[in-house]
């Protein structure tokens, strides 16, 4: 493991605890660099001090956010070390053990194609209950919006070999977001991920960490407000020109043809949006499936709502309408992710 670095972004760190896992690290590995981003001028002495240890240290002037951190980071290591075979990233408030960075970075020689992600086990008792809910919901919002089934989508301990440096350098994300778009990244490209069980410590209830709950979670889930909000608006479009549709029509299969008029509008928006807002590297075959589908779920939507409102004819028609149009659209999302979308790049 003599060409794997180990980078360590901190910011103000607690340096009885930085110090307590660097005299480990060194043990372990020969490589490390620590990015020391924007500390306090009280913590220069003890950066400086990691330098005499032959510890490389990386500052910036001012707080520029992990993501810029780990960016700036490789960087500097693939122009230093052309000899490099990949890094490995971890944090310095005592969440990881030398122990599992070493097991991390085995596991990278072995799989130089792939992420490998440390991932905790969050019903531990010892986790805060703060990052025990915000992980399980991000765990189930990746699975949703994107298609990835992961354990820990938070963790900060990752390896990956000098290719996904390179690949992961063009990333957008300056702040914790950055390592949210590395999964995202994973799946555009069909990258693997593989998953190494790590120990889950959290020192003082992780009172250590400068994630901003509010900031930063607004961040990491903007690709998928912004991908609800193109759905969504577009649901909202569509049940509302059906309704005046509707009412405008006075013929025997006016259900089918509001539903097919108003899918036509609603339609055209939503790709619009996703081409501009969602996805990036558009192409006609993605347009082409699009509508496939859009036709698809349109003769389906009017079909099933004519005929339940021939079997519940004391029901409103919109009700109706939208109960069974919600249903398609939790099967269009998944369709959409898998089929329609999958050789395009969701736009973070």
């Amino acid at each position: 493991m003599e060409n794997i670095f180990i980078v360590i972004p901190t910011l103000d760190p607690d340096e009885e605890i930085m110090l307590k896992f660097i005299n480990e690290l060194v043990k372990e590995f020969k490589n490390i660099l620590v990015i020391n981003d924007g500390s306090k001028e009280i913590h220069d002495k003890f950066f400086k001090s990691l330098e005499k240890r032959h510890i490389e240290v990386l500052k910036h002037y001012k707080n520029l956010g992990k993501g810029r951190a780990l960016k700036n980071g490789f960087n500097y290591l693939l122009n230093k070390y052309n000899d490099i075979e990949g890094v490995v990233t971890c944090d310095c408030d005592g969440q990881h053990s030398v122990k599992d960075i070493k097991k991390c970075a085995k596991m990278l020689l072995n799989n130089k194609d792939k992420l490998i992600l440390g991932v905790r086990n969050f019903d531990s008792e010892n986790v805060p209950e703060k990052s025990k809910y915000g992980n399980k919901i991000t765990r189930n919002i990746f699975k949703i919006f994107i298609g990835l089934d992961i354990s820990d989508t938070q963790t900060g301990l990752r390896a990956f070999s000098k290719n996904l440096m390179e690949e992961f350098l063009d990333l957008s994300g300056e702040r914790y977001e950055y390592e949210t778009n590395m999964l995202i990244e994973c799946k555009n490209e069909n990258i693997k991920i593989r998953e190494v069980e790590i120990e889950t410590i959290y020192l003082n209830s992780n009172a250590n960490s400068h994630f901003n709950p509010l900031k930063d979670s607004i961040m990491i889930y903007k690709l998928f407000m912004k991908y609800f909000m193109a759905s969504f608006s577009s649901f909202i479009l569509d049940i509302i020109l059906f309704c005046g549709i509707l009412g405008i029509l006075n013929i025997n299969s006016r259900i089918l043809a509001a539903t097919i008029l108003a899918r036509v509008v609603s339609s055209i928006y939503n790709y619009i949006i996703n081409s501009n807002l969602v996805f990036k590297n558009m192409t006609v075959g993605t347009l082409m499936k699009y509508y496939v589908l859009a036709i698809i779920q349109m003769f389906i939507s009017g079909c099933f709502v004519t005929y339940l409102c021939s079997l519940f004819g004391a029901f409103p028609i919109v009700l109706i309408k939208i109960v069974v149009d919600s249903i398609l659209w939790i099967i269009n999302l998944v369709i959409q992710r898998e089929f329609v979308f999958s050789g395009d790049k969701y736009e973070s």
